[in-house]
């Protein structure tokens, strides 16, 4: 019998956790293999939190992709992007995208300049060529109203694009290094020239090059030709150890010349296999921050996911769970200590300490096993004498893969030693998933219990297999390989017996949550055949990925009685991969709890410990004028009930309506699948939470399906065996006279959600070496005589995969019209629409 390859952490973290709350000073013993250690110094402060990190190259594709509510909660400091009307990719264009970007508290965009250019590596026609192209793009920069907001990056890996600086011998070099020298002062002067407060970054070499560095800041300080910002690249597994020695280094070299120190930018980091996953991510970001220095994510596959971090528009995976985190951290970072310092793969964290607040943050991750996490110094004039420890995990789900909000693991109460410690053994941890411990002042009273359902996961290279082919995906020798559970999948199940039996075990009958990890590549919709123990299989259908091995999730729900049962997912219609399944007892309606201690704020709300029930980290105290701000997931479309833990009444905004909830009271709240910003505000009251639970109901939503449109100016119904109703508007828009109109009968007057439900698979190929160069479609939607809204639909990976998005909408009781047009483009085809009021009422 086939074990469990791994066992999920939660269940064995909450043993351990919950052993801790006998308040004793030192929380628990050494095992025979002794923990690692990470100590958290809360008295060694780094300096204010910075949020460098979370920067992407290519992040954005189009205003909404990634939806405003994916983007607003990360406070991404820096984005790099191409200049608008840039040939190296369809999309992505600066000045574009820059609207949702600072609508969204985004900081800086640079702005790559040689992505003016269509081949990978740019096609040299010399600086004559250029010089044109870097005033048409500096002219417009300049005529932005936030021009002051952008960064001027001339040179993108001049060493091996167009300059060949990492000669070695020393006189080849020099004659490449002098010929750039000339064209970096004659650009930086042609940029100054135009915009003269432009801010310029560079020289942007493909790593870390002391040689040429070390000659160029000699050079740049001696002609005044200075970047403001020093960039460079860090795009190896190797950069997890070297870059405190590059960093250092460089350091060492301004004070040596007598130059900064410069903002240092490393707008190129990371593999594909770190990208979307937690435990990889949290050890780049940590030494970044540590160091106070900015860096964008690398860009390998398809704009507008962050860099693998939004699944479709408004999804977090993940990854974007720990990028919320990450944007969580408020006052100084603190001196964190690893196992191994500057070590590949290896347990790594960074933390913060908020005084004001009374918060300390402890982000970890990146190593399997158990680890301690010590913090010292744990300082009584802010926390007393006893702390609640609340520590959650946020897993790898695949690039593509949704990601619930992260599942809370315990919720302790403890002691702070006489020496001012406070130790957390975590036991069971995974390699790929990042960890946050919350320590808050405990008050009175005890937390609620985490509910940590019972959870197995089994890889699929592990099982039994028949007609397939394990693979092994990204890893340190191949870091570029996407990233794989266990590095391992099974793929190639591609002949009419292939077949992965999977040996599971389950502790009572009941119903599970298998969520199956996968990559399609058929470039379409494809199934499996799930059967339990030879009986009769049911079809488990498959949305498109990027590729074989850009990892999705689906999610299947299946009856189990107790015992051992083999669990075949065999072939269907199509070839798919798989990575590995996760079960998880389904315990009662999906819920979880949001504290508003640790929501965003704005005003000066005030934070009051006096208890540790309910959620655990006390309460936020709101007056008028201040206001917190939850991210909240919902894994579909649909009514969700949502309650308020406050001691007052309080308002709730979302989607443009604002209700108000007496404290308890069960709101029921129309959701899109994803994430979803729900304000809250009072005249007064204090909140400790904001609870959602439910399935994403629909009842009492209005449905039209494709053929209930009426048609004109080329728009037509296809019949398509994907579309829900059989059909789909397709040709629609590409003029002013396209267009679909469905006749929606509205029960009542107010603010509703229009859910569109759509496909299409429009790219251009630039002929880039990795890149998918996805294209987004547009609509504009109206309602009766009103103004239209643009809607921006990304791109679905077929022309078969539908996807949602949600647009809010004003309707009138009765009869109301909405028309779907693109006067200057195609819109997407249109499967059917859904409309549920943003306030709806509970249905008896």
């Amino acid at each position: 019998m086939l074990a469990p390859t791994r066992t999920r952490s939660r269940t064995a973290l909450l043993t351990a956790v919950l052993a801790l709350a006998a308040l004793v000073p030192t929380l628990g013993s050494a095992s025979a293999a002794d923990p690692q250690r990470l100590t958290v110094d809360l008295a060694d402060s780094e300096g204010p939190v910075t949020l460098g990190a979370n920067g992407a190259l290519y992040g954005l594709g189009d205003d909404g992709v990634p939806s405003d509510a994916a983007l607003a909660p990360l406070k991404i400091t820096s984005i790099s992007q191409k200049p608008e009307g840039g040939a190296q990719h369809p999309n992505g264009d600066a000045l574009s995208v820059s609207k949702s970007f600072f609508r969204n508290g985004g900081g800086e965009i640079n702005v790559m300049m040689q992505d003016m250019y269509a081949k990978w590596p740019y096609e040299d026609l010399g600086i004559d060529d250029y010089l044109p192209k870097v005033d048409k793009i500096t002219e417009e920069i300049a005529a932005d109203p936030n021009s002051d907001r952008f960064v001027y990056i001339p040179f993108n890996e001049p060493d091996f694009i167009w300059y060949k600086l990492n000669l070695t011998d020393q006189a080849a070099y020099e004659v490449e290094r002098d010929r750039f020298f000339a064209h970096w002062k004659t650009v930086y002067h042609r940029i100054r020239a135009i915009d003269p407060d432009a801010v310029i970054a560079g020289p942007n070499e493909t790593g870390y090059y002391p040689r040429f560095l070390r000659d160029f800041l000699t050079f740049a300080q001696h002609e005044n030709v200075l970047p403001q910002i020093m960039t460079w690249h860090e795009l190896s597994s190797g950069s997890l150890r070297d870059f405190q020695g590059h960093y250092d280094n460089y350091r060492a070299l301004e004070r040596e010349l007598g130059i900064g120190p410069l903002r240092i930018n490393i707008d190129e980091y990371a593999n594909r296999r770190d990208l979307s996953v937690p435990g990889q991510l949290v050890q780049w970001v940590s030494m970044f921050e540590r160091n106070k220095v900015y860096a964008n994510m690398a860009y390998w596959d398809a704009a507008g996911n962050l860099s693998g971090q939004v699944v479709r528009s408004n999804i977090p995976n993940g990854g974007w769970w720990f990028f919320r985190w990450y944007a969580g951290l408020t006052g100084d970072t603190v001196k964190v200590t690893p196992p191994q310092p500057n070590t590949i793969d290896t347990l790594q964290g960074l933390a913060s300490l908020d005084a004001s607040r009374r918060q300390a943050q402890v982000l970890l991750g990146g190593s399997a096993g158990d680890s301690d996490v010590v913090v010292r110094n744990v300082p009584r004039s802010v926390f007393g004498r006893t702390v609640t420890a609340t520590v959650a995990e946020a897993a790898w789900s695949g690039y593509e893969g949704q990601h619930a909000a992260p599942q809370v693991l315990t919720r302790a109460r403890l002691k702070v030693a006489d020496d001012g410690t406070v130790t957390v053994p975590l036991r069971g941890l995974h390699k790929m998933s990042a960890y946050r411990i919350v320590l808050t002042p405990a008050g009175s009273g005890t937390p609620s219990p985490a509910a940590v359902p019972w959870s197995a996961s089994y890889e699929a290279e592990d099982a039994a297999i028949t007609a397939g082919q394990i693979y092994t995906q990204g890893t340190v020798s191949n870091a570029n390989g996407y990233a794989a559970s266990g590095t391992k999948d099974v793929g190639s199940l591609n002949q009419p017996t292939s077949k992965v039996d999977f040996r599971v075990s389950v502790p009572t009958d009941g119903t599970y949550d298998l969520a199956i990890l996968y990559g399609n590549q058929s470039g379409g919709p494809a199934t499996q055949q799930l059967s339990v123990d030879g009986a009769a299989p049911v079809t488990v259908s498959y949305a498109s990925t990027e590729n074989w091995t850009y990892r999705a999730r689906n999610d299947v729900g299946i009856r189990l009685t107790a015992g051992s049962h083999v669990l075949t997912l065999a072939k269907g219609d199509a070839e798919v991969t798989l990575d590995r399944i996760d079960l998880t007892a389904r315990t009662g309606e999906a819920s979880a709890s949001y504290e508003a201690t640790l929501a965003d704020v704005s005003g000066r709300p005030s934070y009051d410990y006096s208890s540790s029930s309910g959620v655990g980290t006390g309460a936020l105290v709101l007056h008028t004028g201040d206001r917190a701000v939850f991210d909240v997931y919902a894994p579909r479309d649909g009514y969700f009930t949502v309650r308020s833990r406050a001691s007052a009444p309080v308002k709730l905004r979302l989607h443009g309506e604002t209700v108000t909830a007496a404290p308890g009271q069960p709101l029921r709240l129309y959701l899109v699948a994803g994430n979803n910003r729900v304000a809250l505000s009072a005249k007064y009251a204090s909140v400790r939470s904001l609870d959602v639970s439910g399935d994403g109901s629909t009842a009492g939503t209005l449905a039209y399906e494709a053929a209930s449109a009426t048609l004109s100016g080329g728009a037509e119904l296809v019949d398509s065996a994907h579309a829900s109703g059989g059909s789909y508007i397709g040709s629609l828009g590409n003029g002013p006279d396209s267009r679909a109109e469905f006749t929606v009968d509205a029960p009542r007057s107010g603010r509703y959600l229009l859910v569109v439900r759509y496909a299409h698979n429009e790219r251009r190929d630039n002929g880039h070496a990795y890149n998918t160069d996805i294209m987004s479609r547009t609509a504009d939607i109206t309602v009766d005589s009103g103004a239209p809204t643009r809607a921006t639909f990304k791109n679905t990976w077929s022309w078969d995969d539908y996807w949602t998005l949600g647009v809010p909408v004003e309707l009138k009781k009765g009869t109301n019209t909405v028309t779907f047009g693109n006067p200057t483009g195609w819109a997407p085809n249109i499967d059917r629409i859904e409309l549920g009021r943003v306030a709806g009422e509970f249905r008896h």
